[in-house]
Parts: C-alpha cells; structure tokens; sequence
C-alpha cells in the first residue's frame, strides 16, 4: 500500500485504568520503527487475559493502553524496508509475547518466554483492540491459508498457548481440560487428534457446554467437583480458580501431571501431602515461544482445528469482555474492526 493511503488517525479501544470504563477513541495511527511492522488489524481475540488486566490482576504499568493480543491483520509498512520478516501485504498474526531482548539466558536458551525483560501485547505494547497496530516483525507470524480473519484470531493464544500446555503433558493419553472456554475447545480438537483422551470440566450444570465439549470428541464431559471415569494421566487447569487445583490433584494418576495454564489464578487452597505424593506434578504455563506458535500454526489446519466463535464490532468491546467473564457464548469473542 501507498504512504498516501495510510490515513493519519484511527478508531481504538483504550484502557485507561482499573474499574474505569474501556474507551472508544481516535488515535494517531502508529509509525513503524527499525524492526517494526505496521498492520492493518482484521480481527482481534478477546482473552481472559484481558479481564485480568482489566480488573488489575495483571498490571498495565503505563496506562492508557490499547488491548487485544490475538491479532490478524495484514501488513502495511515496514519500518526497516530492508529488514528481515513478513513482506508487505502478507497477513500475520501477533499473540501475547511481543518482545523479548534476545540477549538474556532464557532467550539464548530458546526460552524467550521467560524473558525478564519481554514485553507484551496489549499490556506493555499498545495491541489489537484498534484499526492499526504496530508490532515486532519478530513476533509477527505468518496465518495458515484457508482460516477466515476471525476463525484465525483465536488461534494465537488461546490456541498456541494451549498447545505449549500440552507439550508439558508428554505423552498423557488420559487427559483432564479443566474451564472449558476458548483454549479448552481447541486443545480438545488436537488432543483427540493425537488419539487422546479428554476429560472436560465445567461449570456445576452448564449442560450446554458440556453438549459442546463432547460434539467437539472428548469422551465425558461433567462438573469440576466430579470425579471423571478414569484416573487421568496429566490435567490442564484454564480456568483461573485454585481451589481447582487440589481436585485435578485427586484425579490425576500416579505420576500425573497438573498444569495451571492461566497468566493468573485465584489462591490455591492448602491440600493434604498426599494429593502430591507418588510423584505427582504440579506446574504452570507461562506465555509462549516463536517455536510454540511456528509449530501450532503448522499443525492446526493438518487437524483440522475450527474455531467457534462470536464476533463483536470494535465499538462493543466491553460488551465481548462482560460476556466472556459470564460465560455468554461457547469457543472465542472476536472483534472486528
């Protein structure tokens, strides 16, 4: 696209503070620097990570803040023409870790998600919550073909987030999904591709996200406080309560696994010595890798993963967010610009 075609000022949705109202706005529409990538934003996920720093339980350090990071968007400008990265015009997708410092021991190991000094979507850098955005070419990934703006959103979290809790389950065939939202109903579609089993847990009496887990091929469905059929080789806990994690404990076999996969959770609860003993495993999930995204967004369509998902004006943004916290729609929000 032509300099003269990118217009000066966009609409975007801006967090200003904790308990204060989201705001719609216009901005100056962002410039590019060295290394940078200026997008023209399709669609953007709605997370539960955006509830938290809503509600202050992730700190946005320097408000006020554009959220959102599940973007898709095309890109429009390169602010290193030279560079090395997506070309103008290829559609990519951002998800949560938008920088890291490349220089660290964790990055250098491959662990850049563990990067003390990373930055990330939505919350240190401005997000997808907008009509433009600028992110790091580095963390900009191209979108497999075939996957509708709004369908591909969800996989850049939710999806490749997921998926990096499966990779710590190891080969688990037995295998609990405890909040059962937008990770949950993807994960379930490569589990059973894998030719595991899955185990979905809900909310007491939600009969019709059960209906949806089981459609979607997990083998029971009930509440979290039920004890499923079998003992389960390794559980993965999305939704963010830690009174969860003593009953994953008890249902995970010798030997089993528990991973909390959730940014934040609530307390966690005291709980006997001998839900742990026999060496069971407890151990959480944080962000991702340039590796997790490449091979989950490599491996989606060979499943195939379809999202469900509802989709929002950018102007309703706060409405997609109240109704993801109540639990108003099964698989993802999306805003569209």
């Amino acid at each position: 696209m032509a300099q003269g075609a990118i217009p000066e000022r966009m609409r975007a949705v801006v967090f200003d503070g904790i308990s204060q109202p989201l705001r719609v706005t216009e901005l100056p529409v962002p410039r590019p620097a060295p290394g940078e990538l200026l997008l023209k934003v399709h669609a953007c996920g709605v997370c539960r990570t955006d509830l938290h720093l809503l509600d202050g339980e992730v700190a946005i350090s320097s408000p006020p803040r554009v959220l959102g990071h599940q973007i898709v968007a095309t890109v429009l400008e390169r602010g290193d023409p030279q560079g090395a990265g997506p070309a103008v015009g290829e559609r990519v997708g951002v998800p949560w870790l938008g920088w890291s410092d490349g220089t660290c021991r964790w990055c250098l190991s491959g662990r850049e998600n563990l990067c003390p000094n990373a930055r990330f979507t939505g919350c240190d850098i401005d997000g997808g919550q907008a009509e433009y955005t600028v992110a790091d070419a580095r963390y900009c990934f191209p979108i497999p073909a075939g996957y509708p703006d709004t369908q591909a959103a969800p996989l850049l979290c939710a999806g490749v987030i997921s998926y990096r809790a499966l990779s710590m389950c190891g080969d688990a065939r037995e295998l609990g999904l405890y909040g059962f939202g937008a990770a949950a109903h993807i994960l379930t579609q490569v589990a059973v591709h894998q030719g595991r089993r899955v185990y979905a847990f809900t909310r007491e009496g939600d009969e019709a996200t059960r209906a949806f887990a089981l459609e979607l091929g997990a083998t029971w469905a009930g509440s979290s406080s039920e004890r499923p059929p079998v003992e389960l080789d390794a559980a993965i806990i999305f939704a963010p309560d830690g009174t969860l994690v003593p009953l994953a404990l008890q249902a995970v076999a010798p030997g089993g696994t528990v991973v909390c996969g959730g940014i934040h959770m609530s307390d966690i609860p005291s709980f006997p010595y001998a839900y742990l003993w026999m060496e069971r495993v407890v151990r959480s999930v944080a962000n991702l890798t340039r590796g997790d995204a490449a091979e989950f967004l490599a491996l989606a369509p060979r499943v195939p993963v379809r999202t469900t998902v509802t989709a929002y004006p950018l102007d309703a943004a706060a409405d997609a967010l109240e109704d993801l916290r109540a639990g108003r729609f099964e698989g993802a929000a999306v805003l569209v610009p």
